[in-house]
């Protein structure tokens, strides 16, 4: 794969106030990037710079075409879903397409139906936007975005206040724009669980500073479990781990965290005992997605 977008220290200040502070993230041709964050971290006002509604104080930012595209013309070819889809209320879906499509330039009709069939709106006729459910506003939100035929797509909290039934819409429309149509996708959210079903990739941003970037490998690999252990003589334990073939632990000072052999704590506790050393406490911890954010942002679960 290659690179999309990239950041380089991006910084927005209004006032005395870094919004979004020196984020540097890094986004894949072909992947769905899950910006990861609460309500007013620095989200909407990255995508913004991204999307050139907001210009940065400093840094900069670089879209990369497969084709040796300029930074002009790849600015062309971003779809932008913000804060809200900005449609007419009193018009028809397609007439909100075709609104769209003038100010790009863009007169294939024939398109524009089927971006409706795609996004799952086939058959509303001329109903008025206004007597559709938000998951569907947000659906018809998505497609304008996409007349432009965008090779990058950002979307802003697009599943905040759906119903159930809208989120998987919505998801699944998401990974369909990544698979069929080879669209990259940069998609913000606060709610993670949400958030881990469709990204390849997640930055986790905190009062406008990148905490973390990491694949779904790479988060699933720090969020395995481990085996918590105590003993009654840490020094000699070390020795027993090597004896067993454990090299991959950490010493926490006051236990170990082992992460190979998970499930043969038994085991491991015998061989302690064998060499007179007491096992004080032994147990099976990890951690969630959640767990980890939480722990990285010194948050509590209660966004």
């Amino acid at each position: 794969m290659s690179l999309i977008l990239t950041t380089d220290k991006i910084t927005k200040t209004y006032g005395s106030k870094n919004a979004v502070n020196n984020v540097s993230i890094h986004v894949e041709r072909g992947e769905v990037y899950g910006l990861i964050g609460r309500n007013g971290a620095g989200k909407t006002t990255l995508l913004k710079m991204i999307a050139g509604l907001a210009h940065p104080t400093s840094g900069t930012y670089s879209i990369i075409g497969a084709n040796g595209e300029s930074f002009d013309d790849m600015m062309k070819k971003i779809g932008v879903l913000i804060e809200d889809p900005g449609v007419f209320q009193n018009l028809s879906a397609f007439r909100n397409l075709k609104a769209r499509a003038i100010a790009c330039g863009v007169k294939n009709d024939a398109y524009l139906n089927d971006l409706l069939n795609f996004v799952g709106l086939p058959n509303v006729g001329k109903k008025p936007v206004k007597y559709f459910s938000l998951g569907m506003r947000q659906r018809l939100g998505i497609a304008i975005a996409m007349v432009n035929s965008p090779e990058l797509l950002l979307l802003d909290e697009p599943i905040n206040g759906l119903d159930p039934q809208g989120i998987a819409e919505v998801r699944n429309l998401i990974h369909r724009l990544c698979k069929e149509r080879h669209i990259s996708i940069i998609i913000s959210s606060h709610i993670l669980e949400e958030l881990s079903k469709v990204a390849d990739r997640y930055g986790i941003i905190h009062e406008g500073v990148l905490l973390d970037e990491a694949t779904n490998e790479e988060l699933a690999s720090r969020c395995r479990p481990y085996l918590f252990l105590k003993t009654s003589d840490p020094a000699k334990s070390a020795e027993v781990f090597t004896s067993l073939g454990i090299v991959n632990y950490r010493d926490a000072g006051d236990h170990f965290e082992i992460h190979d052999r998970v499930e043969e704590g038994g085991q491991i506790s015998l061989a302690l005992a064998q060499q007179n050393i007491q096992t004080l406490e032994m147990r099976i911890e990890g951690q969630s997605l959640e767990d980890y954010y939480f722990r990285l942002t010194g948050g509590v679960p209660n966004v």
